[in-house]
């Protein structure tokens, strides 16, 4: 039931990436899949909650990837080539960016555990405020407040010219 907006996701996402990418829509719904209905016993209270749950998994789905293809990156048994192609660089930007945004909500999580899930819904999952908010079992209100407080608090991890 919820594979065309799981798809849509996973699309998203994967428009970010880099146009060679080995990892398509479909493989990446299907990876986070496989990773779900390998969680023991896991029982879905309702659709917020598989999708807060989706959201993780393809978050560790694709910093698996971009820390893969960046050792490579850094010579990890591969010849290493000149290639001078903006797109291959913005891809790599973008793995970098990955991997700079997933150390930064594992900061968040050891300071600000529901800050950290919020952002990860929002960005990763695509869920809508009050679908965190069911997920997270608090209010509206708490979810909009904090989010605005945990966008604040990563703008300024990420950017530190932003730090006051």
């Amino acid at each position: 039931m919820l594979y065309e907006h799981l798809r849509r996701l996973a699309h998203s996402q994967l428009l970010k990436e880099r146009s060679d990418h080995t990892l398509n829509t479909t493989a990446l719904i299907h990876e986070a899949y496989l990773r779900l209905v390998d969680i023991d016993r896991a029982r879905w209270k309702d659709r917020a909650h598989f999708l807060a749950a989706s959201s993780q998994v393809m978050r560790h789905i694709l910093v698996d990837y971009a820390r893969r293809r960046n050792a490579y990156k850094r010579g990890g048994g591969v010849v290493r080539v000149e290639l001078y192609d903006d797109a291959l660089q913005l891809a790599e930007e973008y793995a970098e960016a990955v991997i700079d945004l997933h150390d930064a909500l594992e900061r968040l999580e050891a300071i600000r555990p529901r800050q950290s899930q919020l952002l990860e819904q929002r960005y990763f999952g695509g869920l809508e405020l009050k679908e965190c908010a069911e997920v997270l079992g608090v209010s509206l209100a708490t979810v909009t407040n904090e989010l605005k407080v945990a966008r604040a608090w990563l703008a300024c991890e990420l950017n530190p010219e932003f730090s006051p």
